[in-house]
Parts: structure tokens; sequence; C-alpha cells
């Protein structure tokens, strides 16, 4: 069996820190990822820098990336705005973002989730041939504001916003951390019964609590294949008050490999990227093979 590892902390990870990256660091970081196996690499976004001011060079990380052999990079993108900037520097798979939560999506985009399906429908409609799409659902399980979300509601605002094109993937997103193992799995695999081919499911989790692990083994349980992770346990969502790192991508991989279940991945050139980016000035790791790998402790 084979898991698929999507890297997402030259994005999610790299978004809270503070003290502005370098383009060539960026670069590097993405050209290790790949080095180690990834492929799959969300490597910006393109929102309003006065918002996420660390990833405004995502055009020009997008140009020093793309001799990468064979390397899937996709940016994530709020709205029509965030779209057409994204097409215009060559972005070829994009990430929408709406939240199953009102409060978190007027947080995050400034607009409510109808608007946001509305707009999500015209950029569907206008997008042009051989571009991948992405929709992330964020606050799928948790609202840092409105607490625990009720589970009829996200499928309800799921099927609206399928309607507009069943044919892609969707990332289910634990924004807050918040989610615990069975909530996963019965959200997760009610999507899956409902919506098999040809959308396909991803789980985003972050590991605020401990869980973060638990949760992809719940996800995994229900059927999902594809996972989001951040190498050093990079991340936290600005918008969501409290929410810290992603799941670590050398975590999940651990993990698989101890399952046998194949991804593709060269664990120890990962942790040693891991370590790299736990040093970044600013950053705020997590994780643990890392440390139980190179014998630190943090």
């Amino acid at each position: 069996m084979k898991a698929a590892l999507i890297e997402v902390a030259p994005r999610d990870g790299f978004q809270p820190i503070g003290p502005f990256i370098p383009t060539e660091e960026k670069a590097s970081f993405i050209a290790a990822a790949h080095a180690a196996g990834l492929r799959r690499i969300e490597v910006g976004s393109f929102v309003n820098p006065a918002a996420i001011p660390q990833l405004r060079d995502t055009a020009e990380v997008l140009r020093q990336t793309a001799h990468l052999d064979g390397l899937d990079a996709q940016v994530l993108v709020p709205n029509a705005r965030g779209v057409a900037l994204a097409l215009e520097a060559g972005a070829r798979h994009l990430v929408y973002v709406i939240s199953a939560s009102e409060a978190h999506n007027r947080a995050n985009v400034r607009r409510d989730v109808e608007t946001s399906i509305r707009e999500y429908g015209d950029v569907v409609a206008g997008l042009p041939p051989g571009i991948r799409l992405r929709l992330n659902l964020a606050t799928a399980f948790d609202c840092p504001f409105d607490g625990r979300m009720d589970q009829a509601l996200v499928l309800d605002r799921l099927e609206r916003i399928l309607a507009h094109r069943p044919d892609v993937e969707v990332g289910l997103c634990d924004t807050t951390g918040r989610a615990d193992p069975e909530h996963v799995f019965s959200l997760a695999a009610a999507c899956l019964e409902r919506r098999g081919a040809p959308t396909r499911w991803v789980f985003h989790g972050h590991d605020t609590y401990g869980l973060g692990l638990a949760n992809v083994m719940a996800a995994w349980r229900a059927g999902i294949r594809a996972f989001d992770a951040a190498f050093g346990g990079l991340g936290g969502c600005p918008f969501a008050p409290g929410a810290t790192g992603n799941t670590a991508t050398e975590d999940v991989v651990w993990m698989f490999h101890r399952m046998g279940v194949e991804t593709g991945v060269d664990l120890e050139a990962l942790v040693r990227l891991a370590g790299r980016a736990a040093a970044l000035p600013g950053a705020s790791a997590g994780g643990r093979v890392r440390a139980a790998m190179t014998g630190g402790c943090g």
C-alpha cells in the first residue's frame, strides 16, 4: 500500500515566521524536500502581502524551483484575485480555500461562506484548460471562534461546493488542531461514502494538542490516502488563534514506514531537512522523530 504525502511547510509552515526567509533559502528548502523524495510541495500562496508578508515572493519562488524534475508545485489562493495572480506567475496547481465556519471565513478571507462558494463557482468556470484544482475546506472539524463544527453542516457545504465541479481534490482541514480521531474518522468516512471518484480526498492536520499522528491514522482507516504535513512540524494559521504547527512530515513518514506503507520519501534526508527548518529564526518547530533519530531534545 502507498500513502501520498504533500509537503506544506514552504507555505503553511513558513507563513507564521516573522523574520523574512530569503527567496533563495525558500527555494533551497524546496529543492531539499524534492531531493528527499517529496514531489507535491505547496510552495507559497497568493494572498494580500499585508496579511502574510512572509509569502510575498511566491511568484519568484515558483520561478526558482521550476527546474526541479517532476515537481508538482501547488499554491494557495483565497479568492479570484489570488487566482489571477497565480496564473500570471505560471502556477498550474491551485489550492482554493473556503472555511466551513462563517466566523473563520470572515476572518480568513473577509467574506461570508455563501459569497465564497459563489466566487469559487465563477473561478471554476473561468479556469483555463490544464490547471489542476484543489479545494481546502478549512475548519472542517473545529473553528477557533465557534468551536466544534456540526458534521451535517460541513457535509452540506461540501455538497454545494462540489456541485460546481466534482472532479477536484478536497482537503479536510483540522485548522485548529482540536480534532480527535473519532471525529476525523466519522467525517472522512462520510465524505468517502457520499463522494467517491472523481472526487479525491486529503487530510490536513495540526498537532496543537498532540493528536496529529492519531488523526492521520484515523483518516487512513477511513480510506483517505493523501496527507498534508510539514517538515519540522512548522506551521500555524494566523487567523486561528492558538493553532500551532502542522503534523511533522518526518513523523508521518516514520509511522507509515513502520506500518509497511510506502511513501517514496528518504526519511534520513527528511530528518536533516527538518533540522534545518527547526533552526530558522522565528520558527516554532514540532514533531518527535527528528529528536529521536538525532539524539536531540527539540
